[in-house]
């Protein structure tokens, strides 16, 4: 499951990976915990057998995944991993911690076995065990003794690893599951330049055409 946008209308997608065929589409304004968790709701009703759900990890997604089928494998999507950690690292880390971290995201979408998991997880405890001082470095205000972590980007890229850990490698254990959306963001780019062909349409008319393609691709 993905979303994506187009000016200011929210395009939420579930598509079956093994085929490529959409299972429900949704247009809203923005990705909602409640209709996230309806849609699921209305799979299960139509009878839709659901292993795991690969997606990027919004935090309403989660939620909703974690109350209609908690039982179900969350897999997060390493692309969006990788691109998020690349952006806030930049291409050019000023300092070691951020060069080598960033060497460690840039193989993410290498790992195709169990002996590359613990290869890349142990490189990553070990940089963290090299880094760990530099990461927690704070910068004070002295008039308002309030603080900051110094180097937040570079924090936030380790921490969004370290959270999504847990569920980055169970396509290792299961070749059905994607280890990524690429093929619903495919089909987004596919809809996309469908519409750069007609800009001059209405919001109303946007969203009947986008629900118009989706029933021919």
């Amino acid at each position: 499951m993905d979303a994506t946008y187009f000016k200011h209308t929210c395009f939420v997608c579930y598509q079956d990976d093994e085929d490529g065929y959409t299972q429900l589409i949704r247009v809203t304004d923005a990705e909602r915990y409640s209709e996230i968790k309806e849609d699921l709701d209305n799979l299960i009703k139509l009878g839709v057998q659901i292993e795991s759900i690969t997606t990027d990890g919004h935090k309403s997604a989660l939620k909703a995944i974690k109350k209609a089928l908690p039982d179900v494998l969350v897999q997060r999507c390493l692309v969006h991993i990788q691109r998020m950690c690349l952006l806030w690292l930049t291409r050019f880390p000023k300092h070691r911690a951020g060069l080598e971290l960033r060497e460690l995201v840039l193989m993410l979408l290498k790992i195709k076995s169990k002996n590359d998991r613990l290869f890349w997880i142990a490189e990553l405890d070990k940089w963290y065990s090299v880094h760990q001082d530099y990461l927690q470095e704070k910068t004070f205000n002295l008039n308002t003794g309030r603080y900051w972590y110094t180097h937040k980007l570079l924090r936030r890229s380790y921490l969004t690893i370290k959270r999504a850990l847990p569920n980055m490698f169970h396509y290792l254990n299961n070749s059905k599951i994607p280890s990524t959306t690429n093929g619903i963001e495919g089909f987004f780019s596919h809809l996309k330049n469908h519409l750069d062909i007609h800009r001059g349409l209405t919001v109303e008319h946007r969203i009947n055409f986008i629900k118009m393609v989706h029933l021919f691709v």
